[in-house]
């Protein structure tokens, strides 16, 4: 996987939400990530991957937004947020092997059916026993 120049992505700090009292009204510590998939260096394959993605964070202009809010300090909020960025890419390159549909052998067939003829003999065994006189 190859890394992203960090001059490809654009870093704003903002306003976290959610609990923190005072600090979350003074302080901006949660970060915006955002990154142009066009104009980015990415290969073309990756690129149609990510914009072919149903990623919510993906804005119909084609930027990836991703929003980091989940530390309490603007750098380890920007080390989450770049780390987010390279798995999101790092999943877009990854091509998945083709399955190819096999059939069962006739072995596996034989011993399925002597399980199941087994298994009836003994459900069969379970019924009321009756006495000739």
């Amino acid at each position: 996987m190859q890394a992203i120049p960090s001059h490809e992505y654009t870093l704003t700090a903002i306003r976290a939400q959610g609990a923190g009292g005072q600090n979350v009204n003074k302080v901006s510590s949660a970060i915006h990530l955002r990154f142009d998939i066009q104009a980015s260096s990415l290969s073309a394959v990756i690129k149609a991957r990510l914009l072919q993605s149903r990623d919510q964070r993906i804005t119909a202009e084609g930027v990836l937004v991703i929003k980091a809010q989940q530390y309490r300090t603007q750098e380890a909020n920007k080390r989450d947020a770049v780390a987010r960025l390279h798995e999101t890419v790092h999943a877009a390159s990854h091509v998945h092997a083709v399955r190819y549909a096999t059939r069962p052998t006739l072995a596996s067939k034989k011993r399925r059916v002597a399980g199941k003829m087994q298994r009836g003999a003994v459900k069969q065994g379970r019924g009321k026993v009756v006495e000739d006189l």
